[in-house]
């Protein structure tokens, strides 16, 4: 792949990800997609195959880029249970605030709209190793809890980290903000870590 043809993908990637945010998959075709990427409509074909393909494409490239980032801080073939508590329980806080930073630097709003419309399709279970990863750490931690009460552990962490960011238009419009600043993830950060140590004090105490 030439410099070309790799700014190409990348743009029409980019160009998906705004339109199908916009307009959901069924309002938007290829041939604008293209349109609005500068590039050649055969290089979906090229790459994708079509326009299911590159859809999925844009969930393929969110985890390919998830595994690269944590593998700068995680070892993803260490199993949690392979960890002593006191490890495991360290590893959650680092994982967590190193999710925030990925979030807020890495995720742009176009794709966080999207995500959020498949979280409506009870089908879609992107096969991320991160999450699964996630999940199986927490599982590790709260052993005496269900599997089903695990799930919420899991849920109510993802939930304290996502919701300034989906809620943004609220989030910075209290804040008088345009944007997150590096005091406000300090911020969330805390939060998130009170919130976990709260998790803890609760089911492991």
């Amino acid at each position: 792949m030439d410099k070309d043809d790799h700014n190409s993908k990348a743009r029409i990637l980019q160009s998906a990800i705004k339109l199908f945010a916009q307009k959901g998959y069924d309002g938007v075709g290829i041939r604008e997609i293209c349109k609005d990427a500068n590039a050649n409509i055969s290089l979906i074909s090229y790459y994708w195959g079509g326009k299911q393909e590159l859809y999925q494409g844009i969930i393929d490239d969110l985890i390919e880029k998830q595994i690269t980032y944590a593998k700068s801080f995680l070892n993803l073939e260490l199993k949690p249970s392979e960890l002593k508590l006191e490890e495991r329980i360290d590893l959650l806080f680092e994982f967590s605030s190193q999710i925030v930073d990925y979030l807020y630097s890495h995720i742009s709003d176009d794709l966080i709209t999207l995500l959020l419309k498949e979280q409506q399709n009870i089908s879609f279970k992107p096969n991320s190793p991160i999450i699964n990863y996630l999940i199986e750490l927490i599982k590790s931690i709260f052993t005496k809890l269900s599997h089903k009460e695990a799930i919420y552990i899991f849920i109510s962490i993802i939930a304290q980290i996502n919701s300034p960011k989906i809620l943004k238009a609220f989030s910075l419009g209290n804040l008088n903000q345009t944007d997150f600043l590096e005091e406000d993830l300090k911020i969330i950060k805390k939060n998130l870590r009170l919130h976990i140590q709260a998790l803890i004090r609760e089911y492991l105490s």
